[in-house]
This record gives structure tokens, C-alpha cells and sequence, in this order.
């Protein structure tokens, strides 16, 4: 049987070539779908806008920012009913009066959103990202062309220098004599008895309350703002200022003594403040006893090397009193004070003290919290200190210490950030401009 041969133009023609105009279920629902869905998606836009503008957000805000979540235009100005999606640098100089950056030494300054990227959670938005401050450190070039800071820095783990304080040729800066190794030796003699002292008993965060073991029966109250090196803010960062009423007055009081005659010391202070209290209890003295001037003078208070022997025999009441006097000068300014001050000789009668000048912040381009590692010991950092002699000594640890917890992306490496902004403020906040605000609480948080 012979097999039918069918072409191709007889195949087609069994195509109705109309079939399109024909109805069909999946026709009338693609119809409707195409018609119904943008419909739908428009009326959503328009009632999700009738309520509040997070119709148009890129993500959550931060938690500094999430009380704006429903005032877009706070931030977002809107030109002509439209919002911009960039945000401009003076949209945040609104709220916030940020100091520039070494205005008078940049080459350019970076905006606001370049550095701190909102929209991305609960975020700290002073932690920015590294490449923000590599972008110039990297290579740090300045309008002059020199710079005083180091110009090459592209991470704290790549490339870092050691910290300012401890590079070649650092000093401290105190003029306080002091043998670390010697305070915390055994058996040492304090106030009631042989002591150990430990770190906590003279250096403890600013904030901490309680009383200091080596302290006069009334030690000072001291404040975040007895220094200006320290933000009231992060005081409790920082260690408290060492006052001689509170960390030495307990053992060193006695070096202060002057006459056995007298319970009471000389007080730490000025020269002048001193000799004003040696006069007036001389002369308090003189009036109570009638036989003071054939007092003998007792050995102890003869300093070999330091005055003319034999003494002078007074015969008035004022050789007597400049005589005592002169004793008690010598016994302070050239024994007592000089014991952990320099006593500065001039031409004037009474000698200068040296300012004491101990640092309240080493780091002066950095931020530090005590309080972050107090899980640590003391000389877990500043291994230096059990030996430490020479007061010129600078205790602190390097960055090789902190290297060991802290490293970049420190989260993917089980360690502490490493980040520039861990420690570095791109801000002066203490030369942050006031601001003024102009909205109420309704109005901020889109209340009717």
C-alpha cells in the first residue's frame, strides 16, 4: 500500500490561523493578571505612602537613627515632592555639628555618607570601614605638603607604627620620683604595719567609687573635669589623676614632719603655703611657752652638710621664730619634698617644685577603656612595671600587646576588632558646634 505524502503547505492549512481570537481559560486569566496585578501593586504603593515613607527605605536604619524610620524627609531632603536618595553632608550637619578634620591640612574631605552608610541595621555608625581612613592614610599627603604624623598606614594588622609614646627617644613627661619595682615589694612599711600593695591601691577608672587604702582621712573627690585631656563622657575610661591625699598622704605622711613638737604635718603644697604654716605655728608656740628659747634643739632635726654649725643663739623672739623655722625649712625642701619631687634652686629664698606633670592620657590621638579590659591583669599588659626602677620609664604596652587579642575583621578571626574606628575618632568632638532643634516629639515621630 502506498504510503500518502503530505507536504508541508497541506499540514499548515490544517492550523487555524485564528486561533488567538478564540477564548481560552489561560487567555482570560493571563488578561486578567496582566490588568489586576499592577492594579494591585499601585494601590499598595499609594496606601503604604498614605501611612508613612518607609515605602521608599533601602533596609533598617541604625539604632542611633530608628526614631526617624518615619520622617524620611529628615534626612532625605525632597526637591519638588521627590525624594533624593543620596543624603547630603549638610542633611547631617543639621543634627549633628561635627568638627572637620584637619580642615587647614587635607587635600579634600570626604562626605558624610561616603564614611558612615546608613540603612544597614543596628549598626554603630561610628564604626566605619578601614578603606574610609586609608583612602588618605595610605599615603597622607597634606595642602602644605609636610605633616607631623606618620604617613603610611594601611591597617593596624598590615602596617602600623608603634605607638607615639614609646618610639626612640620618648621620655616621661612626670616630674614625680617614683620606683614601682620598690612600692610593690613585700613587707613594705605602710601606715599600720607592713603591706602588699597591688595596682588597684593607687590606679583605679575615674568613675570607680570607694576609698583609697593609702589615703588621709579625707581624700579628695576628684571629677571627669579635672582634667581636660578626658571627655565626660568616657571618663570612666581613663584612670583617676594621682593626688597625694588620696595615693601617697597614708605612708608619706610622715616625711612631711617637721618637729616633734607637733602632731601635725606640713601640708603638700607650696612652698610659700608651707612656710605661711611654719610661721604661725612657731609663733602660736613661742606665746604657750615661756621657756622656748632655752629649748635645746634635738639632733634629728640638724641636717649634716646643709646649714652653718654651730647654730645660731637667738635672743628675741624673731631669731627664735627664724631659727625654727630655717630648721623646718631644711628637714622639707631638702629631704622631705626632695624624696619624690625636683626642687627647683633660684635666687628667690624658697625653692621652686617642678610641676608634676604625670599624664592623665598617654594616647592623646586615640581612644582606650580600661573598663573593656578589666577581665585582664594588670601586668597582662603592662608587663614592664614589677621592675621598674627609673621613673623615666614608660610603662605602657606596645602595639605588639595589643596585637596579641586585637586584630582586622577580629570577628572572623575569634579576636577583638582591629578596626581604625576601634580606637580612632575621624571627629574633634570637643570642638563640636551647638545645634539647634526643630521638632517636637509628634512631629518626629509622625504622629497625628
Amino acid at each position: 500500500m502506498l504510503r500518502r505524502v503530505r507536504t508541508t503547505k497541506k499540514l499548515a492549512k490544517r492550523i487555524d490561523l485564528q486561533y488567538f481570537t478564540q477564548p481560552h481559560p489561560f487567555r482570560s486569566w493571563r488578561l486578567w493578571l496582566s490588568v489586576s496585578v499592577p492594579l494591585v501593586a499601585v494601590a499598595w504603593f499609594a496606601a503604604v505612602r498614605a501611612s508613612g515613607q518607609k515605602v521608599y527605605s533601602a533596609g533598617p536604619l541604625s539604632a542611633s537613627h530608628a526614631v526617624l524610620g518615619k520622617r524620611c524627609e529628615v534626612c532625605h531632603v525632597t526637591t519638588l515632592g521627590v525624594f533624593r536618595a543620596k543624603v547630603s553632608g549638610n542633611a547631617c550637619l543639621k543634627c549633628h555639628g561635627a568638627p572637620a578634620h584637619h580642615v587647614d591640612k587635607v587635600t579634600f574631605t570626604p562626605t558624610c555618607g561616603s564614611c558612615h552608610v546608613e540603612h544597614k541595621g543596628s549598626l554603630r555608625m561610628a564604626s566605619t570601614t578601614d578603606s574610609s581612613c586609608i583612602q588618605c592614610h595610605a599615603e597622607l599627603r597634606t595642602g602644605t605638603g609636610t605633616t607631623q604624623y606618620v604617613q603610611v598606614v594601611k591597617g593596624f594588622d598590615k602596617q602600623h607604627p608603634e605607638f607615639a609614646a614609646l618610639r626612640p627617644g620618648a621620655r616621661d613627661p612626670g616630674q614625680v620620683k617614683l620606683n614601682h619595682y620598690a612600692h610593690l615589694r613585700p613587707n613594705l612599711a605602710g601606715p599600720d604595719g607592713p603591706v602588699q600593695m597591688d595596682c588597684q591601691d593607687c590606679h583605679r577608672p575615674t568613675g570607680m567609687e570607694g576609698t583609697w587604702p593609702y589615703a588621709m582621712s579625707q581624700p579628695k573627690t576628684i571629677t571627669a573635669g579635672m582634667s581636660m585631656d578626658i571627655r565626660p563622657s568616657r571618663a570612666s575610661d581613663y584612670m583617676s589623676p594621682i593626688l597625694y591625699a588620696n595615693q601617697c598622704s597614708g605612708c608619706h605622711g610622715k616625711d612631711l614632719q617637721f618637729d616633734k613638737r607637733f602632731d601635725q604635718a606640713a601640708p603638700h603644697d607650696k612652698p610659700e603655703v608651707v612656710q605661711a604654716f611654719l610661721l604661725q605655728k612657731y609663733s602660736d608656740y613661742f606665746a604657750t611657752h615661756r621657756g622656748a628659747m632655752s629649748e635645746p634643739v634635738p639632733p634629728e632635726r640638724i641636717l649634716p652638710g646643709k646649714m652653718r654649725l654651730p647654730l645660731p643663739v637667738p635672743h628675741t623672739r624673731q631669731e627664735w621664730i627664724d631659727l625654727q623655722v630655717m630648721l623646718a625649712d631644711r628637714l622639707l625642701f631638702d629631704k622631705g619634698c626632695r624624696l619624690c619631687h625636683l626642687m627647683i634652686e633660684g635666687n628667690t629664698p624658697l625653692p621652686a617644685v617642678a610641676k608634676s606633670s604625670i599624664p592623665a592620657r598617654w594616647l592623646l590621638h586615640a581612644d582606650f577603656s580600661h573598663n573593656s579590659h578589666r577581665l585582664l591583669t594588670c601586668v597582662a599588659c603592662h608587663n614592664r612595671i614589677p621592675d621598674s626602677r627609673d621613673t623615666a620609664d614608660i610603662l605602657l604596652p606596645g602595639i605588639a600587646s595589643c596585637r596579641s587579642c586585637h586584630q582586622q575583621q577580629g570577628a572572623k578571626h575569634d579576636a577583638a576588632s582591629g578596626n581604625c574606628s576601634e580606637c580612632h575618632s575621624y571627629h574633634d568632638w570637643r570642638r563640636e558646634a551647638p545645634t539647634k532643634g526643630k521638632y517636637l516629639i509628634p512631629q518626629l515621630r509622625a504622629e497625628k
